[in-house]
């Protein structure tokens, strides 16, 4: 049993030191995020949609349209429950991922 939390607490650490690699925001996790968002939104210059293309714009842009959305002070459609769907983190995360992408 002891082996087995020492092995469990070994594969903790691993994916906490991942995840605080600084590239770790741009693939994975943040990645399926974002994936979400393109349902919608052009993922990239090619794509033809009437919504705003999301890569490119800066972190701080997008966080504050988000947050804007989340509290109701930018109007939407649905874009205001999208917003408070996600924490904090993720929040962070979608908008690192679309501001790394031009």
């Amino acid at each position: 049993m002891t082996g087995q939390f020492t092995l469990a607490a070994l594969c903790l650490l691993a994916a906490a030191a991942h995840a605080s690699t600084p590239d770790a925001a741009c693939t994975g996790h943040a990645r399926n995020l974002a994936a979400n968002c393109t349902t919608c939104h052009a993922a990239d210059s090619h794509d033809a949609s009437p919504l705003p293309r999301l890569a490119g714009q800066t972190k701080a842009e997008l966080l504050q349209k988000l947050h804007a959305f989340r509290t109701g002070e930018r109007a939407a459609t649905v874009m205001h429950q999208i917003a408070r769907g996600y924490t904090e983190e993720q929040l962070e995360l979608i908008a690192t991922y679309f501001a790394a992408h031009p």
